[in-house]
């Protein structure tokens, strides 16, 4: 019982935090994004992918529906952005508080990455091998 609430939680955290990034860029518009892809000649069509990441998969981990896709989805979106972003700060401390300057985009990927290992849980709408 603890093993599927603790999955639940890392569940919730993991898609509730990254959803409201989503609908900031659902709302917004991906125009950053595609600025970014512009400059490296990528086409910004990709910058729709983004929607996957950070809106399709966070509903689907937050239900424990084909959580595992879920989890892959925000592996895929915060190696994308890493690699468009912060490859300058991969070995940066803040200036402020010392701590890792991509701590949050660590959080998403390896929170994604564990959903990913470990499935949604009992406490899920899902149930199979996806999930």
């Amino acid at each position: 019982m603890s093993e599927d609430l603790g999955k639940l939680l890392l569940r919730l955290c993991l898609g509730g935090l990254l959803l409201f990034h989503g609908v900031h860029k659902l709302l917004n518009g991906l125009g950053p994004i595609e600025a970014m892809l512009a400059a490296h000649n990528i086409s910004n069509t990709i910058a729709y992918g983004v929607y996957l990441g950070e809106l399709v998969a966070p509903v689907l981990i937050i239900l424990g529906f084909f959580s595992r896709i879920g989890g892959m989805l925000v592996v895929g979106d915060m190696i994308v952005a890493v690699l468009l972003v912060h490859v300058p700060y991969l070995l940066r401390l803040t200036p402020d508080t010392g701590g890792y300057a991509l701590e949050l985009q660590a959080f998403y990927l390896f929170s994604g990455l564990a959903v990913a290992l470990l499935g949604a849980g009992r406490f899920s709408l899902g149930a199979g091998r996806w999930n």
